[in-house]
């Protein structure tokens, strides 16, 4: 399961968010310090809802991310006195909800609406959470090496010492660019700062008489979020959406919410988008497999192999891998059918090292 953790200051939205995401809004909301709601949405993805209606089938299963809805920390100092509640530790990234709209009747903690001071505040806290747990554990491994010389232990120390200087700077562990046995080395401290982060500026409804007020790129330099992004590590994307508008649409049928975003001058809800960014950046894809029984998107890291990707589906698939017949989803929707697709030359053979392809169908010929 992928997971996110949802982070803001008070009065951001982020609850409201997780609750639309997760179609959550009935249910009872842990509020205890350091407590987190968790919840389950499904990726948004037209080639499955294509496939659907093709196949008719008597089950369709789309791919999914956790979210974990984190209380909010108090503006300064607050979120380093999180570091070990689960939800935080667990998520495979971090979105933190930044506030842009203005509402008289909700004030601002800090008494004024800027996302790009309160995107800075939160990864200071982030930074801060990680400097605590990196200096008690380059304390420990002193300690073990005055005890005996370790090559691992030593390489340990030396990827601490350059994550503890980066964070004294000011800077997040995730613009280290740290890779390969570094990287896992650095794993079992889930340290935040060094999570993939998708910031999501909550816009103000006014916003949205601009049709590209909700477009990533415009949206973050209209907040004053461009310097923060370019400071924050390569593993960072953002996405803007507008609560308030959303809570309308989820209170809408299909027909008249999709009237609704026309008339916005959307093609779809910041809701999916917001979904969709949190997919991407935790770097997976999905493939596809399809019949009159199911219809199911599967997850997996980019890439991965089809051996390794018929595991996703059973261990023993995996383990008695002949070959896989592969093709794309676009070609299918295209052509129609299978056999139309065979016709054309565009369903193929793989082998146990084919890299997978987002997209792509995938039927796995197996011996038992």
């Amino acid at each position: 399961m992928l997971r996110a953790g949802l982070i803001g200051f008070g009065s951001s939205g982020k609850t409201t968010l997780f609750q639309l995401m997760t179609s959550a809004r009935d249910a009872p909301r842990s509020v205890g310090r350091g407590e987190a709601a968790v919840g389950i949405s499904k990726v948004p993805d037209a080639r499955l809802d294509r496939l659907t209606a093709m196949y008719n089938p008597r089950k369709r299963v789309a791919a999914t991310v956790e979210f974990s809805d984190i209380a909010a920390p108090p503006q300064g100092g607050g979120a380093s006195a999180l570091v070990d509640v689960a939800a935080y530790k667990n998520a495979d990234a971090l979105v933190h909800v930044v506030r842009a709209f203005r509402d008289p009747s909700v004030p601002h903690p800090s008494g004024s609406i800027d996302p790009g001071r309160d995107a800075r505040a939160m990864e200071d806290e982030l930074i801060l959470a990680d400097l605590g747990v990196t200096e008690r554990r380059l304390e420990r491994i002193e300690k073990d090496l005055k005890k005996g010389r370790s090559a691992e232990l030593e390489r340990e120390r030396d990827v601490l010492t350059a994550c503890r200087t980066a964070l004294e700077e000011g800077r997040p562990l995730r613009a280290l660019g740290l890779a390969g046995d570094d990287l896992k080395r650095l794993r079992g401290f889930q340290l935040l700062s060094a999570k993939p982060l998708l910031v999501v500026i909550n816009l103000d409804e006014a916003n949205l008489g601009d049709p590209k007020a909700s477009d990533a790129a415009p949206a973050a330099e209209r907040a004053g979020l461009t310097s923060f992004l370019a400071d924050a590590g390569g593993s960072t994307a953002v996405a803007a959406v507008c609560a308030k508008i959303e809570l309308e649409i989820a209170q809408l049928d299909a027909g008249d919410a999709s009237a609704f975003l026309a008339d916005l001058g959307l093609t779809e809800s910041g809701l999916d988008r917001v979904i969709r960014a949190s997919y991407d950046l935790l770097g997976y894809i999905s493939f596809f497999t399809v019949g009159e029984d199911e219809c199911r998107a599967w997850s997996i890291p980019r890439q991965t192999p089809a051996q390794l990707a018929a595991g996703e589906i059973h261990s023993d698939i995996a383990r008695g891998f002949i070959r896989a017949e592969v093709v794309s989803s676009d070609a299918l929707i295209t052509r129609g059918s299978m056999a139309a697709c065979r016709d054309h030359g565009e369903v193929r053979l793989e082998g146990k090292d084919y890299i997978v392809q987002d997209g792509d169908i995938v039927n796995f010929r197996f011996a038992t």
